[in-house]
């Protein structure tokens, strides 16, 4: 079923549904938590505290709805303990540290988080016997990028240059060890294990660090110039809701189907929504208005990678899972966002609206 099936999935697969997020409390999780709850699902969380001021989490009041678990992925026997308690069918892995700057400055912690995390959680899923399901999500720069214009699909090599992009290689190659080693009907424990590698994901409510859209936010918050590096690279943008809609859509296969769809999958814009930098950061100026403008960073000293895309065929074919929003879109409905948080409007039914207007397309 594809997950354009909203009332069908609304009324059946998701109602009831014990689910446990990891990293709940970050900007994909509070998407994911909010949009979970609206197709009635019961959800349990396990992260640390929001990572950001503001957040969406907090603003949109998460707790109110979810049981939530202040814990770090790094303690095995914490994440135990909340995971036999939450006693869910199906946990989705977003706990990370998902910054390529900040992996730079602080290396062990990033892969001790993306990669011993990532082991945590495969341990305490092989303790829980209620777990039928269980997707890694990781990002498309675990792949050895080669600035290929084509691209890549999920049997290509596993790389990454700087420290996050590799944690997140090696998060893959875990998961896939794990998966042929403990979670096979061999082992008489069958639990449907894939990994998910999303685009560049944008979103109102993101307020993280030395990223093109928070930064904007923060430059027209204060009044200033954006300032932006590398205003040539192209990335594949996309809107939260796309790959969380991908998610569910693979959860439900998962559950239906079983290892027939474990593995990896891509989930990215189509061909047309790659676009550089300088490209995305007009367009947010030219919505704004006449307040908004930026300024051309002369040099960086890190590595970042010009050119990366996805090819979401395998998805496409046999999730049917399709984008719903292109880009422009995507970048009207963070400045919708942004101007009703400086109102002071209900953020979470903002975040509704918008999750009822994606699934009506």
């Amino acid at each position: 079923m594809a997950f354009m099936g909203l009332n069908e999935m609304e009324n059946t697969f998701w109602k009831g549904k014990k689910v446990f997020i990891t990293g709940h409390t970050g900007f994909k999780g509070s998407w994911l938590s909010i949009l979970l709850n609206y197709l009635g699902a019961e959800i349990s969380g396990y992260a640390l505290d929001p990572p950001t001021e503001p957040s969406l989490y907090k603003l949109c009041h998460i707790d109110d709805f979810i049981d939530s678990h202040i814990g770090d992925i790094r303690d095995l026997p914490e994440l135990k303990q909340s995971l036999k308690r939450a006693n869910p069918e199906i946990v989705i892995h977003m706990a990370a540290q998902s910054l390529v700057r900040y992996s730079y400055q602080n290396p062990v912690d990033t892969y001790e988080i993306n990669v011993m995390g990532t082991i945590n959680l495969l341990e305490a899923v092989r303790n829980t016997q209620s777990v039928k399901v269980l997707v890694n999500v990781t990002t498309d720069k675990c792949y050895e990028n080669k600035e290929w214009l084509w691209g890549y699909r999920e049997d290509e090599p596993l790389g990454g240059y700087d420290p996050y992009s590799s944690s997140k290689a090696c998060s893959e190659i875990v998961t896939s060890a794990y998966r042929r080693s403990f979670f096979s009907e061999k082992n008489k424990t069958v639990t449907a294990i894939a990994s998910a590698r999303a685009g560049n994901v944008i979103g109102g409510g993101d307020w993280a660090a030395d990223r093109l859209i928070p930064d904007f936010i923060r430059a027209i918050h204060k009044n200033e110039k954006v300032l932006i590096r590398n205003p040539q690279a192209i990335r594949p943008w996309q809107h939260v809701l796309e790959p969380l809609s991908g998610y569910l859509t693979l959860v439900e296969k998962l559950h239906k189907y079983g290892v027939r769809y474990s593995g990896a999958w891509n989930f990215g814009p189509d061909d047309g929504d790659s676009k550089p930098v300088k490209w995305v950061i007009e367009k947010l100026c030219n919505y704004w208005g006449k307040d908004a403008s930026y300024e051309i960073l002369k040099s960086t000293e890190l590595h970042e990678a010009n050119f990366l895309k996805l090819d979401c065929s395998k998805a496409k074919a046999l999730l049917d899972w399709h984008p719903h929003w292109n880009l422009e879109r995507a970048l009207e409905s963070i400045i919708d966002f942004t101007k009703a948080w400086q109102d002071n409007e209900d953020l979470r039914k903002v975040c509704i609206r918008q999750i009822e207007e994606y699934l009506t397309k």
